[in-house]
């Protein structure tokens, strides 16, 4: 470290405020998951609306991130993480107090629409706050959170639906959110490119592009109308781009090769995180008869893992490169898809989730390092945000390749003499008595989507040691200030 350099005595203080603020949106999403079987009970929601529930975050949230990392970057970080969590605790009171499915889909949105102010400051912020010796530290921290905040969440989120209506899962979101920006103005400096511009052109193409790719996506259909909207949105936003001489986002950025090695594998490895979601949370509640709170603790594993190994991945980058890191992490989240392919029950199970957890946190931050050590620092929000999009588009991927792929080895497997509904979905063959069968199905279903899981991790793992350059081991830092 330079001996000229200050740093901030603040800045592991300011850690833990980013960190808090990426809690409140993680966890939210992950409760979801749980909320949904409530939501079927006491809202009448139907599996068209739960899927709208879903989709309008999704749809906000990765539509809006570049725009808000470009924004960001020109006006303050700062400024756009407090709006962000304003607007996201706001929409989360109105997800409270609402009484049909429609406007819960809209809360949803509004909370989509917060989230993505948000999200990218978290990550760019903490690019500028610490310097490059103790900036890998900070990202293991960071991506721990968002570990421990995937699993963690349905625990937390299973207590409140065990001994409270759905709508509690939402109004945890507003006390966090409240000490984030009482946090953020007592503790951050705020930050911003001088002499950025704006590109309206730029941001309209992505917004509509990104948004249109999303839908695609997550919904499964080939709607060609949509599907030529997202083509030419997104074209025209790489040749206005490459034409820009101030571009929204830095293509160039991709010749790099741990820029886009790093990218690609953070999509994979993405998917498998999503992958574990989907399937686990049903499989525990249906097939095992777990109720919330217990769905939720036995996921621990996986996110206690995550973080520990986050850690150790933090201190292993010293020695090793991160195509080394990243390569070993994701060929041990292959591991525990394995696992979960080839056995039935919790305690094989626990297996898995541990084997997924130690990959996750070995591979997380060196993928983060490697995609943010190749962005300049007038780009950290824009940076920021890619890393986001392109993990949000990781997770809509899970949710429509596994999805698609559980649904039709689901149906596949259950008698065709059986109602319709139950042959569609295992919640609602359960009360039509069918239990015994439909858990056959979804347990057959289950072990086909984990090998598709290993498989997209085992691709993501030969890219990473394909694509990413080793880098020297980085020096000793100094001890830590505070």
């Amino acid at each position: 470290m330079n001996s000229n350099t200050v740093r901030d005595p603040r800045r592991w203080w300011i850690l833990a405020a980013l960190c808090l603020a990426l809690l409140v949106l993680v966890i939210d999403n992950t409760v979801l998951n749980l909320a949904i079987p409530s939501l079927n009970e006491e809202m009448g929601a139907t599996p068209s609306d739960i899927q709208w529930i879903i989709d309008a975050y999704v749809l906000a949230f990765a539509g809006l991130l570049l725009t808000s990392g470009a924004l960001s970057d020109k006006y303050g970080r700062r400024l756009f993480l407090v709006i962000g969590l304003v607007f996201f605790g706001g929409a989360s009171l109105l997800a409270v107090i609402v009484t049909e499915p429609w406007q819960l889909i809209a809360a949803r949105g509004l909370m989509g629409v917060g989230g993505a102010l948000v999200m990218p400051s978290t990550l760019s912020i903490l690019m500028t706050v610490f310097d490059e010796e103790e900036r890998r530290k900070a990202m293991a921290a960071w991506s721990a959170v968002a570990l421990v905040g995937l699993v963690s969440g349905p625990t937390l989120g299973g207590f409140m639906l065990e001994h409270y209506w759905w709508g509690s899962v939402f109004l945890l979101n507003i006390p966090v959110a409240a000490i984030a920006v009482v946090a953020a103005f007592v503790l951050m400096p705020e930050s911003r490119s001088e002499g950025r511009k704006i590109d309206p052109v730029g941001v309209v193409l992505s917004i509509v592009g990104l948004t249109a790719a999303v839908y695609v996506i997550i919904e499964r259909e080939w709607n060609i109308p949509v599907i030529a909207l997202a083509v030419v949105a997104l074209a025209g936003f790489v040749i206005w781009e490459r034409r820009r001489e101030e571009p929204m986002l830095p293509l160039h950025l991709f010749a790099n090769r741990n820029f886009s090695g790093a990218s690609f594998s953070i999509l994979l490895m993405s998917f498998g995180a999503g992958a574990v979601m989907l399937m686990l949370t049903q499989y525990l509640q249906f097939v095992l008869g777990y109720g919330e709170m217990q769905a939720g603790l036995a996921m621990l594993p996986y996110a206690v893992a995550a973080a520990i190994f986050n850690g150790v991945g933090a201190g292993l980058g010293k020695k090793l490169s991160n195509r080394v890191l990243v390569g070993v992490g994701l060929l041990a989240m292959a591991g525990g898809f394995v696992v979960m392919a080839m056995t039935t029950g919790y305690l094989p199970l626990l297996t898995g989730l541990t084997l997924m957890g130690v990959g996750g946190g070995l591979a997380g931050p060196s993928a983060y390092a490697s995609l943010m050590g190749a962005i300049p620092i007038e780009h950290a929000g824009v940076g920021s945000a890619l890393n986001d999009t392109v993990q949000q588009v990781g997770m809509a991927l899970s949710i429509a390749v596994l999805g698609s792929v559980l649904a039709g080895k689901y149906t596949s497997e259950m008698p065709a003499d059986l109602p319709a509904a139950a042959r569609e979905s295992i919640g609602a063959a359960h009360p039509m008595g069918l239990a015994e069968v439909a858990n056959e199905a979804f347990t057959s279903a289950m072990h086909l989507g984990s090998w598709v899981g290993a498989a997209f991790c085992v691709a993501a793992a030969a890219l990473a040691v394909t694509v990413l350059r080793p880098a020297e081991p980085a020096a000793a830092p100094d001890p830590v200030q505070v």
